[in-house]
């Protein structure tokens, strides 16, 4: 069974507010000069903000936070950010491929941007029953 798609709208604004709160000031998450520089093509996202977007996704689809039991991801491409109003998008995808007879269901999420994958092996468990 296939999960509804959610979709998140990324701005320079949005790695701002990230950077802030995580203390991750690395010019490459805002500078196209430096990110340039070290070889990638642009801003680009901090890896855990797309992983916590991800896991909002996952959150809402099992209905709670702390319906989720387990959440893993590895990161396999960059999400670049333009330096405009519209930013970019990630789109979440998740299909269940396991429901336990302990009430766990086991999804395989896929997330891309701009059609092209950026996480790998990403998978979480969600607890179905209480």
């Amino acid at each position: 069974m296939e999960l509804p798609t959610q979709t998140f709208r990324v701005t320079r604004a949005d790695l701002v507010r990230y950077a802030g709160a995580s203390g991750d000031f690395n010019p490459i998450h805002w500078s196209d000069r430096t990110a340039t520089r070290v070889g990638l093509p642009g801003v680009i996202a901090h890896g855990m903000f797309t992983m916590a977007l991800v896991g909002r996704a996952v959150t809402a689809w099992a209905g709670a936070s702390d319906a989720v039991v387990d959440f893993g991801v590895r990161f396999t491409r960059p999400v670049v950010v333009p330096d405009d109003d519209e930013g970019t998008e990630i789109e979440v995808n998740a299909v269940v491929k396991e429901v336990t007879e302990a009430g766990l269901t086991r999804l395989d999420v896929t997330a891309t941007c701009r059609g092209e994958k950026v996480l790998s092996q990403a998978r979480a468990t969600v607890r179905t029953s209480r």
